[in-house]
């Protein structure tokens, strides 16, 4: 509730609400109950851009407004470039396949173009890894500190050196620098995930 002043200079108590939960809002709007043809359009032409903009950003890296302004425009260039130098100055720092892999995606932002990655060469958290198999936050926790120390003993006797270190963004929005395995090493994980053969040690704790 905000308190304002309406045209008859009395002072209202008016309900209010922020642009970003507005544009949510609209989305829920049951156009069948406006009485309004102009309203009723105008609401559900909104909402097809919200879908499509939604679709864009979730599943094809980004969207752009075809109604941008040149500044709007020139704005968003800028920033892509900002990101593009962030990534030349972290060379040495994150694993290539990682780095290459951010840079396909904010350049194909920019674009306007969905991505091209080569799939060997993604980033593989072990996390992600043992969330495919369905473990509970619990056993997960168990789990993930052997799985991790055997996965890395497994790298090094394949490959002869230590796997590099990626920084892995937290929940808590805290970053945490993480061995780096990609895509590729998959066949090594499913190996140590064989070996390590939790299910029986999750049936006694349970």
């Amino acid at each position: 509730m905000m308190t304002t002043t309406g045209s008859d200079g009395k002072t209202y108590e008016m309900v209010t609400i922020d642009r970003r939960t507005f544009t949510m809002w609209l989305a829920t709007i049951d156009t069948t109950r406006l009485k309004s043809d102009r309203a009723r359009n105008l609401v559900e032409t909104f909402q097809r851009e919200a879908a499509d903009a939604l679709d864009n950003y979730f599943h094809n890296g980004g969207a752009i407004n075809p109604n941008a302004t040149e500044h709007q425009m020139r704005a968003l260039m800028f920033q892509t470039q900002a990101q593009m130098e962030l990534c030349q100055a972290a060379k040495g720092l994150i694993h290539p396949d990682h780095l290459e892999a951010k840079a396909r995606i904010i350049l194909a932002r920019g674009l306007g173009e969905h991505a091209t990655l080569d799939p060997s060469r993604a980033p593989l958290y072990t996390q992600d890894y043992l969330k495919e198999k369905g473990l509970s936050t619990t056993n997960m926790r168990r789990l993930s500190p052997t799985f991790g120390k055997r996965l890395k003993a497994a790298y090094i006797e394949k490959h002869g050196i230590e796997p590099e270190k990626r920084p892995m963004n937290l929940t808590n929005g805290q970053v945490k620098h993480v061995n780096a395995y990609t895509e590729a090493d998959r066949p090594l994980m499913d190996t140590v995930w064989e070996v390590l053969n939790p299910t029986p040690l999750l049936t006694v704790i349970a």
